[in-house]
């Protein structure tokens, strides 16, 4: 058994880790991302018995293997770019569920070509966290999850220009947002709002904000938010 646990975090080490996810035994992955924080300020309901759990951008899976461990009768993790990526990839998500001895399924689809039929259909909840602000396109995305979506859907993500009432997206063009290229666009919260009712959901509302500091279009230091949305169909 020693010998086991010692091979066990010896394999553990040597992943990149981004989320943090208890395994048990003492053993959580040493993930950069404070993961918990993020827990709490999503609202992911604490009885998710029955129900069937979309987590779109899934990473090492900490939000799949909570959904199922709140109950979920079925949940999927959906992720392409990390998984496909060579520095990082899927090494994290195969080792947590094999940890866990978890039942999620895993599909690898790029968010711009998702279909129901991807997935196999579509989900009581639908986990879009950390997504949006890194697709070139996202009203179509946002299309694409609403169709996979038959109940709530979760979004959290960067937001910008929230001085303005009106729904407004800033275009990051090249590295200007975080010095990463990856981050498209700064959407503000009339922007998330309009687009998600656009796209057929009903009901919308701002559940958490967070303020965070980084460079924007090359300034100084600056403050600029984060929002989850709770939306149902």
């Amino acid at each position: 058994m020693a010998t086991a646990t010692a091979d066990l975090k010896d394999e553990l080490r040597r992943i990149r880790w981004f989320h943090k996810i208890d395994l048990g035994g003492g053993i959580t992955t040493p993930g950069i991302d404070d993961t918990p924080v993020k827990l709490r300020q999503a609202g992911l309901t604490d009885d998710l018995t029955g129900k069937s759990v979309l987590d779109i951008g899934a990473w090492d899976g900490f939000f799949s293997f909570e959904a199922e461990r709140r109950g979920a009768a079925r949940v999927v993790a959906l992720d392409h770019l990390v998984w496909n990526a060579p520095a990082i990839g899927k090494a994290g998500f195969e080792f947590a569920r094999r940890a866990l001895n978890s039942q999620v399924e895993d599909v690898d689809c790029d968010v711009h070509a998702l279909t129901p039929a991807h997935v196999g259909g579509a989900f009581d909840l639908v986990l879009f966290l950390g997504v949006l602000y890194h697709t070139p396109h996202p009203l179509m995305v946002l299309q694409n999850v609403s169709a996979v979506t038959s109940g709530q859907l979760i979004l959290e993500t960067h937001v910008d220009l929230n001085e303005y009432d009106r729904p407004v997206l800033a275009f990051y063009p090249g590295n200007e947002c975080a010095d990463d290229p990856s981050n498209w666009f700064g959407p503000n919260r009339a922007a998330v709002e309009a687009m998600l009712g656009s796209v057929g959901f009903r009901e919308v509302k701002v559940f958490s904000t967070q303020a965070v500091g980084y460079r924007v279009h090359g300034g100084e230091r600056s403050q600029f938010g984060r929002m989850v949305f709770h939306a149902w169909k």
